[in-house]
């Protein structure tokens, strides 16, 4: 069950998280990697492609909440 918990998991920022704006990042998460929509916790802060995150929290089916580490 862990592996398929997406809170607490870290990922790669793989489409810009823009002021306000709807990115992407891959968690790896039931032995693969994935890809969810995401959203900064900071909604004004900008994350850029490569940057490592943090999921605060998880709206399914595929959109988080993160924050950079």
């Amino acid at each position: 069950m862990a592996d398929q918990a997406v809170v607490g998991k870290t990922g790669r920022v793989t489409g810009r998280i823009a002021s306000d704006r709807l990115g992407e990042v891959m968690i790896p998460i039931r032995g693969g990697t994935e890809a969810f929509h995401a959203y900064a916790v900071d909604r004004s802060e900008e994350i850029p492609p490569g940057s490592r995150i943090l999921v605060m929290e998880y709206h399914p089916p595929r959109t988080v909440i993160v924050t950079p580490l």
